[in-house]
């Protein structure tokens, strides 16, 4: 367990999760430290039972660093084991495989401030080709985009490759890398919900935050380094295909399926089943 300490409120919390992500953690705090300037800042990992070291080195290296010792059952528990812990006004959950980049924290809890209205936001996040990581913004899986992305492999629409990279603009989905919010809404919202296992969590709260009457924005004029699913390298490559399927399945079912009809609930559910055999066996044969 973590140890309480006597801190002042912070005005940002951020949460990371880790798991024998040492090198990476190493460099994600680092890049904090180094480009934190003006935000009363608290930093909480959540380590998920690291056996790589990353606990000593959290505790010989970073005493800046409050640490919340696991065993984590999902992203969404590791997450959440670290509510009762935050002080600040805003929180951001941050993967342990990312660099912040300069006037990232300053500018993206600017923004939060003078926007009212805006209850999540995320900044570009860019892999380390220099390209941008498409999942920094979708739209919510709807049945026609279930089909075109995950079926047909066409996820342009899901991606908002209609809408320039460079522009700041609101969504429906951002992504759990960088996921920058409030304490007061998501403790309206119940923060994550710890029945999604691997991925579709950061799409589930997108949703509860706008379906609470918020707007959720992508703001492209600052931007990290995203690694892109080095910290979860305690999945294995069949069980983070197959409990993906899951997520989108618990997904349609908890917040779309009201607004379909029985037969369209049907035919989506069955085409998840397809796809969840379909990366079970491309799976298996390519392991």
């Amino acid at each position: 367990m973590m140890k309480a300490k006597n801190m002042k409120k912070a005005k940002l919390t951020i949460i990371i999760l880790n798991h024998n992500t040492k090198a990476l953690l190493a460099d994600c705090l680092d890049s904090i430290k180094k480009n934190n300037d003006d935000i009363s800042l608290q930093v909480i990992v959540s380590d998920n039972s690291s056996t790589d070291g990353s606990v000593e080195m959290i505790k010989k290296n970073y005493k800046w660093v409050e640490l919340l010792q696991g065993p984590n059952i999902s992203f969404s528990n590791g997450n959440n084991r670290a509510r009762k812990y935050t002080k600040g006004e805003y929180i951001l959950f941050l993967n342990s495989d990312t660099i912040v980049h300069k006037d990232t924290l300053t500018k993206c809890v600017e923004y939060l401030d003078k926007h009212n209205d805006v209850g999540a936001l995320t900044c570009k996040l860019v892999l380390p080709d220099g390209s941008l990581d498409k999942d920094a913004r979708r739209r919510f899986p709807t049945p026609s985009i279930y089909l075109n992305a995950f079926i047909f492999n066409n996820k342009d629409r899901y991606w908002y490759q209609d809408i320039p990279a460079n522009i700041t603009h609101e969504v429906e989905v951002i992504q759990g890398a960088f996921f920058l919010t409030t304490k007061k809404i998501l403790d309206q919202v119940g923060w994550l919900d710890e029945k999604y296992i691997f991925d579709g969590e950061d799409l589930d709260l997108s949703f509860q935050i706008k379906k609470a009457g918020y707007k959720v924005v992508y703001y492209p004029d600052v931007a990290i380094t995203h690694i892109k699913k080095a910290s979860k390298n305690n999945f294995s490559g069949v069980t983070r295909k197959m409990q993906g399927v899951d997520s989108l399945m618990r997904f349609h079912t908890k917040n779309m399926s009201q607004q379909y009809s029985f037969v369209i609930n049907c035919l989506v559910l069955i085409g998840l089943i397809f796809l969840k055999l379909l990366r079970f066996i491309k799976a298996i044969t390519y392991k």
